[in-house]
């Protein structure tokens, strides 16, 4: 059951007010996207084993040269704190416990797209870039490739390129990470 809330447009700290306050009923997945309280769709067994093997891949492939983050918030201005399914970090002492990680802590960002394909392509996609993430994957769970986007330039991302089953994904911004597609799509 959703919360109707009058008011439409939202800071981060409003945002977070709320959630800390319960206004967010218990297993209401929602996310802050540019001033927007949006639902997010559940998580499907496809999608939830995706997002375990990648995180599973992560660990193994990045070790201590940065921290793999699940379905966590990363403030990307006043206004959009999206829980991205993954998102490797720069290393950290505090983990960040005293602050959420920003666009400038993030190397890589993942979403797993199946029933949320369109939306990501259309609203986080350009979200991800104006906010200057260097690198978004794109775990196209529906056409079974991985989509990559990188050099954000406005709304948008000057690199793109599309990898297919037992095809091996490589990272732009982390430095010899190269993923086998089919490790990941499963």
């Amino acid at each position: 059951m959703s919360v109707q809330i009058a008011k439409r447009w939202f800071t981060v700290g409003e945002y977070e007010r709320m959630g800390a306050a319960g206004i967010f009923p218990a297993g209401d997945r929602v996310e802050l996207i540019e001033g927007e309280i949006v639902e997010m769709s559940p998580i499907g067994k496809r999608h939830a084993a995706c997002v375990n093997r990648l995180n599973t891949l992560l660990v193994r492939a990045v070790g201590s040269s940065g921290i793999v983050s699940v379905q966590n918030p990363i403030q990307l201005n006043d206004f959009s704190e999206p829980q991205p399914d993954v998102a490797i970090l720069k290393p950290r002492a505090d983990f960040y416990e005293q602050a959420l990680p920003t666009a400038a802590d993030v190397l890589l960002l993942i979403e797993v797209s199946d029933t949320t394909l369109e939306y990501d392509r259309q609203i986080k996609l350009p979200l991800y870039a104006r906010a200057g993430i260097p690198e978004v994957w794109l775990v196209n769970l529906v056409d079974e490739q991985i989509e990559t986007y990188a050099g954000p330039a406005g709304d948008t991302y000057q690199a793109t390129a599309c990898t297919r089953r037992a095809e091996d994904v490589p990272a732009h911004t982390v430095a010899d990470l190269r993923i086998n597609a089919s490790a990941v799509l499963g």
